[in-house]
């Protein structure tokens, strides 16, 4: 058997191992991750730890993309000087309750992501020149895929014991300015991380879509 073959198999009876293990998350999982999980404002005066931050991502990293292109950057911003320098990028709204959180991560999109195309989809490398000469396409796919990896990025928060808040409330040309100057990287959205303080917590969950108003099965 090739080493090609004995990894094809090993990945196999990973995949079946877990799921004797485990067939699917239980309901206090689901609650914390999607059904009680709540947009926060506000949070406690907690830290996070450089830990925490590389727990998040090491889950994130994991949810899938198309060609597993991973074209999603993160810059999380904690510092005072840091936190100054987001400031002037913030819509009004924004200013007070960004300053305020342990950790704001700016979720950007490479748009050179297919660079490295042959290490992260070696079973079809050439896949990746179609994006050379295309930038239109290179910047469409790397937006909608960076995108998808930010929900993972909510869930991971959540998953961890954290809470999140995302919002678009800034202005993207400046960001990309102070953070991303001499990379190929753009901004995409802002999230905060922390606890969250539930005195922030206004009211009850806005509504939500049931299945039939918002989905068909054809």
């Amino acid at each position: 058997m090739s080493s090609e073959e004995q990894a094809l198999e090993a990945a196999r009876a990973r995949i079946t191992a877990y799921r004797e293990k485990i067939q699917r998350l239980d309901d206090n999982s689901l609650d914390l991750i999607f059904r009680e999980g709540r947009s926060h404002n506000w949070f406690q005066d907690r830290e996070v730890t450089d830990d925490q931050l590389r727990e998040i991502y090491d889950l994130v990293k994991f949810g899938s993309t198309s060609s597993n292109t991973q074209p999603a950057r993160l810059i999380f911003i904690r510092s005072p000087e840091a936190k100054e320098r987001l400031r002037p990028c913030l819509m009004p709204a924004n200013v007070d309750k960004t300053m305020a959180a342990p950790v704001t991560a700016l979720l950007a999109y490479d748009l050179e992501f297919y660079s490295n195309f042959a290490k992260l989809y070696p079973i079809r490398p050439e896949m990746g020149e179609r994006f050379v000469s295309n930038a239109d396409l290179a910047r469409h796919f790397a937006f909608q895929q960076g995108t998808l990896q930010g929900a993972y990025l909510i869930m991971a928060i959540r998953a961890v014991g954290l809470d999140a808040g995302a919002m678009g409330g800034f202005n993207t040309e400046a960001a990309d300015a102070e953070f991303l100057e001499g990379r190929n990287w753009k901004s995409n959205f802002l999230c905060n991380i922390g606890y969250g303080d539930l005195e922030g917590i206004k009211g009850p969950r806005f509504y939500r879509y049931d299945f039939d108003e918002v989905c068909e099965v054809i």
